[in-house]
């Protein structure tokens, strides 16, 4: 059975990448040479009268993987839609290496971000390599570069062995690792990842946390969003603290713990003096 007969929409709506274009990394893609990779600038966004993000700002600098960290319902998710271009309407300022970045309106600066959203958006019905090619072409990898892109994209995702079977007869970790390797498929400089290893098992999250080792070493700058402390404290360079839709505090583990007053502590103890509340409760 074809592809275009296998698969109707849907998954996360086509990925919401169908704008998304490839684009070939380099100098190019770089106006500022010395401007953090991403500043955030007084970002506010709005659903109907409910203000998810206020107010926030942070900058994210290049090759860094920056830890985004809050309780449900903090905006982590509505500033990661706004950078990848699927919110628009918001109020403040984004910055792409010193230059004014409007992703939902522009293909090209879309094309800049890779985003791995929390909800998975595969096709059970197509086996991994025809996932892969699918997004492929709706991203606009060259097509001379295609099979190469998928070699190494299943690779990451250690699913070379499977990559014939459905996705249907994945566990929940691989799923995970394709739905990541997908968001790096046209090699975006920088990489949005929502809380990727939730409801996975301690493999797969250790085979994450591997495949984020490679995409820096592939010069991709990432940023993490997680609920879990350990992850934060082990995988991020810097980790800013997010509360009712502002940004409290950023900087390494050490420098939010002096800015918190408690020098050495950990970032449970640094987030619940910085926010009144544990990082899983709601609301």
């Amino acid at each position: 059975m074809s592809i275009t007969k296998r698969w109707r929409t849907s998954p996360a709506t086509m990925r919401r990448r169908s704008m998304i274009r490839f684009h070939t990394p380099g100098a190019a893609c770089y106006p500022g040479a010395v401007a953090p990779l991403l500043e955030v600038r007084g970002l506010r966004y709005a659903y109907g009268e409910r203000l998810a993000v206020r107010s926030a700002a942070l900058q994210v600098e290049r090759g860094e993987v920056f830890g985004l960290l809050g309780p449900n319902g903090a905006g982590k998710t509505t500033l990661l839609s706004c950078v990848a271009g699927l919110l628009g309407r918001f109020g403040g300022e984004l910055l792409f290496a010193g230059a004014p970045f409007r992703p939902a309106a522009d293909d090209g600066q879309r094309a800049l971000v890779g985003l791995v959203p929390q909800e998975l958006a595969l096709y059970e019905e197509l086996d991994a390599r025809e996932n892969l090619a699918l997004f492929a072409a709706l991203q606009g990898v060259p097509r001379e570069r295609v099979g190469l892109a998928i070699d190494a994209a299943l690779q990451l995702a250690g699913l070379a062995e499977r990559a014939r079977d459905r996705v249907k007869t994945y566990s929940g970790g691989m799923k995970r690792r394709l739905n990541l390797a997908i968001g790096d498929l046209h090699e975006p400089p920088l990489l949005l990842l929502d809380e990727p290893t939730v409801g996975v098992d301690p493999q797969s999250r250790n085979h994450v946390f591997e495949c984020l080792g490679q995409l820096q070493q592939k010069g991709r700058t990432v940023i993490y969003t997680t609920h879990y402390m350990e992850e934060a404290q082990r995988l991020c360079d810097r980790v800013a603290v997010m509360h009712e839709g502002t940004v409290l505090a950023a900087g390494t583990a050490a420098e939010l713990a002096e800015r918190a007053g408690v020098p050495g502590a950990d970032l449970e103890t640094v987030f619940l003096r910085l926010t009144g509340k544990a990082l899983r409760d709601e609301p």
